[in-house]
This record gives C-alpha cells, sequence and structure tokens, in this order.
C-alpha cells in the first residue's frame, strides 16, 4: 500500500480549484438508473469512491461513457437484474457506501431490489433504517439476510405517502426520493435532508421529468410520473474539499485563493471558521485566504467557552469537523469540538497529541482543544489514515509540522480528494507519494 512522505513547515501560495462534489456524485449517478435515456454528468471527480461506483453500474449493465477529463454519459437501457444475484455484484457493492442509492432507483424502476451491507468509512454506526422504513411507506417490503449481510425489497406497486423521516438523513432522504418520483400518487416527505446534494438530486429528477417542490426545504412534495427521460447535469463543487482547502492556507501560513467555490452554496461554512478567528476574503465566486500568523478563537457573548458542533444543514457538515480540530490546534484560545453524528470520528486526535496538540478527548463524540497560539509547531510523525476525512486533516497537519511526517493507507484519503498530492505541490506543497 501507498504512503506520503510529507516535509513540513513550507510556504504555500497561488490557486487550487475545487473537484465536483463527491457525496453529490455518489447520489446522481446511481439516479441515472431512473432512465433508459442517455443522462450526461459533468464535473466528475476521478476518486476511488466515484470510480468503484460507476466500475458497479458498468457491472451492472449501464452503458458509459468517459466524453471528457470530467464529464460522462450514462444509459441504462438493459439492466442485467441477474448480476445483482452475484458473488461479484456483493463484493463490490460491498466496498463503498455509495453503493446504498441504487436501491431506491432499482426499485423505483424494476419494483425490486437487491444490496449487501455497504463499506466506507468506519466513523461508527451508519442504519439504514430510516431508508427501509421509508420503501415500506411506499408500497415495498424488504428482507435483511444476516448470515450474507445482504438486502432485497420488492414492491407489486409503489404508492405515494405521506413520510415522517425520524432522521433527517442525506442517503436516506435521496433513496426514499428516487422512489417515490416514479411512484403512483403523491409522496411527502417531512424532516428530509436539505443539503446542497439533496438540492442537485432534485434539480436533476425535475429536468429529467420529475414533479418535486419544496427543493431546499425540509418538507418535500413529490408528485409521481411514469417515466423519466434524458438530461444534462453538473456537480458542484466540493465544499468539503472547499473547507479543507481553507485549513491548510491557515495551517501553513499560506496564501491561497479557492477558484471557484459556488459560494452560495456553502451556507454557514465560512461565518463557522471566523469563529475561530479564520478571515476568509470573498472576490467574485472565488475565495482569498490571507497569511493567518496568529488567530485567535472566539467565545460566545456571555463570554463562555466557544461550541463547534455539527449539525443537519443548514447546520454545519459533520465532514468538516475534523479540519476545524486540526485548525484548532494553532490557534488563540480554546474551544470544544461536538461531533454529534458519528461516535468513532474523533479518534484520530492521538495522532495530533502525538505531534503535540494539546487536546482532550472527553468522549467518543467530544474533544476539548487547547490552542497553541503558534507558541511550538507540531512536530512531524508516522501515523495512518483512518478515514477520508481524519486523512486529509492529518495531511494539513503534517505539512505545517516541523521535519518530515509519514502518513499509511492514503487509499482512504484517495477515496474522496482526487490527485491531492500532486495539486498541492503545485502551489508548493512537498509531498511525495511512495509505492
Amino acid at each position: 500500500m501507498a504512503y506520503f512522505e510529507i516535509k513540513g513547515g513550507e510556504r504555500l501560495k497561488g490557486n487550487l480549484v475545487p473537484q465536483g462534489a463527491k457525496n453529490e456524485a455518489l447520489q446522481v449517478i446511481c439516479a441515472v438508473l431512473l432512465s433508459s435515456e442517455l443522462i450526461t454528468i459533468k464535473n466528475v471527480p476521478s476518486i476511488i469512491d466515484v470510480n468503484l461506483l460507476i466500475n458497479l453500474l458498468k457491472s451492472i449493465g449501464v452503458k458509459i461513457k468517459k466524453l471528457g477529463e470530467t464529464s460522462y454519459s450514462f444509459q441504462a437501457d438493459e439492466i442485467n437484474s441477474e448480476y445483482l444475484l452475484s458473488d461479484e455484484f456483493r463484493e463490490k457493492g460491498g466496498k463503498l457506501r455509495g453503493s446504498v442509492m441504487i436501491v431506491g432507483a432499482l426499485l423505483a424502476r424494476f419494483k425490486k431490489a437487491c444490496i449487501p451491507q455497504p463499506g466506507g468509512d468506519k466513523i461508527g454506526r451508519r442504519r439504514l433504517d430510516t431508508h427501509f422504513h421509508g420503501f415500506k411507506k411506499l408500497g415495498a417490503s424488504y428482507y435483511f439476510d444476516k448470515k450474507k449481510n445482504f438486502y432485497k425489497v420488492e414492491a407489486k406497486k409503489l404508492k405515494g405517502n405521506y413520510i415522517l423521516l425520524e432522521e433527517a438523513s442525506v442517503t436516506g432522504t435521496a433513496n426514499i426520493l428516487m422512489v417515490a418520483v416514479l411512484s403512483h400518487g403523491k409522496t411527502q416527505i417531512y424532516n428530509a435532508a436539505c443539503e446542497p446534494y439533496i438540492q442537485q438530486l432534485c434539480k436533476m429528477l425535475n429536468k429529467m421529468g420529475a414533479k418535486i417542490s419544496g427543493i431546499a426545504s425540509n418538507f418535500l412534495t413529490i408528485i409521481g410520473v411514469k417515466s423519466l427521460h434524458s438530461c444534462e447535469h453538473t456537480l458542484l463543487p466540493d465544499m468539503i474539499e472547499v473547507g479543507s482547502f481553507i485549513g491548510l492556507s491557515v495551517m501553513t501560513h499560506s496564501e491561497i485563493t479557492i477558484k471557484n467555490v459556488s459560494y452560495k452554496d456553502l451556507g454557514i461554512i465560512p461565518n463557522a471558521f471566523s469563529k475561530l478567528g479564520v478571515f476568509i476574503e470573498k472576490r467574485g465566486d472565488d475565495i482569498f485566504i490571507p497569511k493567518h500568523e496568529n488567530y485567535k478563537i472566539k467565545s460566545f457573548i456571555d463570554g463562555s467557552i466557544m461550541t463547534i458542533a455539527d449539525a443537519p444543514w443548514p447546520g454545519l457538515t459533520p465532514d468538516l469537523l475534523s479540519i476545524f480540530l486540526v485548525i484548532a490546534t494553532q490557534a488563540k484560545g480554546s474551544v470544544l469540538i461536538h461531533q454529534k453524528m458519528f461516535e468513532s470520528r474523533l479518534f484520530f486526535v492521538d495522532k495530533l497529541i502525538d505531534m503535540g496538540a494539546k487536546i482532550i478527548l472527553c468522549d467518543p463524540h467530544r474533544a476539548t482543544v487547547i490552542g497553541l497560539n503558534r507558541e511550538n509547531n507540531l512536530r512531524a510523525t508516522t501515523m495512518t489514515s483512518p478515514d477520508i476525512r481524519a486523512g486529509v486533516s492529518l495531511l494539513i497537519a503534517a505539512l505545517s509540522a516541523d521535519g518530515t511526517s509519514y502518513i499509511h493507507n492514503i487509499e482512504q484519503i484517495d477515496r474522496g480528494y482526487q490527485n491531492i498530492d500532486l495539486r498541492l505541490n503545485k502551489i508548493g506543497a512537498k509531498i511525495k507519494r511512495i509505492p
């Protein structure tokens, strides 16, 4: 397995262009299964998770052509339903979390589907109850084979219904939404996730002929249609990568411009960075991050310690909390990082503590960071990437540290960040990918 050798302490300067949004890509690529007509998707990132999903769809029978560096066409007019029962499908589908969203599309169009227990980051429990309870509300029945870790779902007829989700699950909302667009009658989804990824999926489905209203709210109304047709769709820039680049700039004392960020879709993210004393300058649809020699964590109005916590959109995405935690290690002041959604996502902090950070892991969900105020740089070490977001956070820490660090299991980083070493080296980083 490959690893990174990172020489820390280099100041970076230049422009970075964020890739297409990973989380959106996984949803809209699954949505091509809803139609037999040609669908074109642009700004697709070449990352492990997306490439695995494309390969999985190709195995199912979807005709896929690469039209350019980031553009693909998909046509799902000859699906091999027998392949879904094969051992090869179970192996491929079990490698990534995003595979779960093919279930909704297949159920909607063919009235039956199956999927192995999906893989992905080991960041705690990620149950699928919301998905299958939603399918049941629309007229489907499901079965889970515990021995084979295999889900099956089927329906004689799909009929719209009122669905109150017990959690605002992004993938759950996407899956139920894809079933609802081809169900008979009206479906209403309350407590729906409303992240930009879901908004984009809704817009794409409407271009295909779906009838979805309430987009950008947590109450979606869907009038079912008989079939969907072709469309062209362009992915948003990845807001998680935008946030990662902001953190990179701050930690390495660098001046970086992030180009074409779709600022209106960043939501609360810029304001959340300002709570740590990070200054961000909006220049049209670009973001400029000036050199931060020092930055001070704010307090609440009553003087109590700042808390940064994740929440369903329009709250702060949990995918960026590890970046905020790393930035806080060199700030002036203290902050409580509260990861509410996943109980294993903060376990990477022991690596930062080894690098000299002052962090108290209160419990699996909360960590208190006492900032070093640049008085002591982080020191180099050897570490292993546990998941995508922790992996890039450790990479940022290593780039800011004194000395040479090594990060193993970088396939985790490659799952979510396209050629991250090559792109950062172009603006002055010194990262070697070693087989």
